[in-house]
């Protein structure tokens, strides 16, 4: 299945489930385990759950290979691992302080160079 539409997938999946700030971030030019990598906000650690097994459900409607669920909801932050395509469902506060979208922004080539 081409990458696009393992996201178009994930990206319904969250909006369905009221996931906030959702982006997609292209990772190919600087990660050699995903092609993108999506993060969502999740306004609870219920919702995190809620969010993230829906996911799931919706990927396994489709036969869309899982390798991984990684996290608790306690913990904040819910990874699931499509291969390539790894999803981030974060509460706001972990969002903030992990602040992935500027750590992968920093890698990755500016538009100058490309």
């Amino acid at each position: 299945m081409p990458t696009e539409s393992l996201s178009n997938i994930c990206n319904q999946s969250l909006d369905e489930s009221k996931a906030e700030d959702v982006i997609i971030l292209d990772v190919r030019t600087v990660s050699s385990f995903a092609d993108e990598i999506i993060i969502a906000t999740a306004n609870s650690n219920r919702h995190a759950t809620s969010v993230s097994n829906k996911l799931v459900e919706s990927l396994k409607e489709k036969k869309i290979n899982i390798i991984g669920v990684e996290g608790e909801s306690s913990s904040g932050w819910i990874l699931v691992d499509c291969g390539d395509v790894v999803i981030n469902i974060m509460k706001q506060e972990q969002r903030e302080f992990y602040d992935l979208e500027s750590l992968w922004g920093e890698m990755m080539p500016s538009k100058e160079s490309i």
